[in-house]
C-alpha cells in the first residue's frame, strides 16, 4: 500500500500526520505537487515535482495509484478517477469519498462553478479547524489499523 498526496493544496498540519504515519508504520508516502516540496529525510517520504500545468499533479498520481492505495485529495474529479482504479481517496477534512457519494459531488462540484461563472459569490470552504485535523487522523487510523488486523493471522 502507498499514499499518495495531492499535495499543492494539501495543508501543513495534514502533510505532519502522514509524516509521522510515514514513519511509525514504515508506509510509503508520495507528496505530488507541481513545485518543490520540502520533506523530512526519510526512506518512506518522497516528493514528486511534476510539470506546471492545471491537472499535471492528479495525472501523476492516476497513472501511479494501484488498487488499495490511499489518496489525500480535496479534488473531486481526481478523487472519482482514485475510485476508478480501486484507489481510496480521503479529503483532508477527513471524508472519504466513495462510489456511492462521488456523482452527488461531482454534480455539485459543476454546479458551484456554473454559479461562480455567472458572477455569484459563492463563497469558499470554511478555514480548516482543529476538528477537521482530528477527524483527518482518525479517518486515516482507522483504516490503517483496519489493513493491519485483516493482514495478522487469526
Amino acid at each position: 500500500m502507498h499514499i499518495w498526496v495531492d499535495a499543492d493544496a494539501c495543508p501543513a498540519v495534514i502533510k505532519d500526520i502522514l509524516f509521522r504515519v510515514a514513519e511509525r508504520l514504515q508506509l510509503d508516502v508520495t507528496l505530488v505537487a507541481n513545485r518543490l516540496m520540502r520533506v523530512p529525510g526519510s526512506r518512506f517520504i518522497r516528493a514528486l515535482q511534476v510539470p506546471a500545468g492545471a491537472d499535471a499533479a492528479d495525472a501523476e498520481i492516476v497513472a501511479r495509484v494501484a488498487s488499495g492505495d490511499i489518496v489525500v485529495t480535496g479534488d473531486i474529479p481526481l478523487a472519482a478517477q482514485v475510485l476508478e482504479k480501486g484507489g481510496l481517496p480521503l479529503n483532508p477534512r477527513g471524508e472519504w469519498y466513495t462510489s456511492d457519494t462521488i456523482a452527488q459531488q461531482l454534480t455539485m462540484r459543476a454546479f458551484m462553478d456554473e454559479l461562480r461563472g455567472s458572477g455569484v459569490d459563492t463563497g469558499g470552504p470554511a478555514a480548516f479547524s482543529q476538528a477537521d485535523r482530528q477527524r483527518f487522523a482518525n479517518a486515516l487510523d482507522r483504516e490503517l489499523a483496519r489493513r493491519n488486523n485483516r493482514a495478522e493471522p487469526r
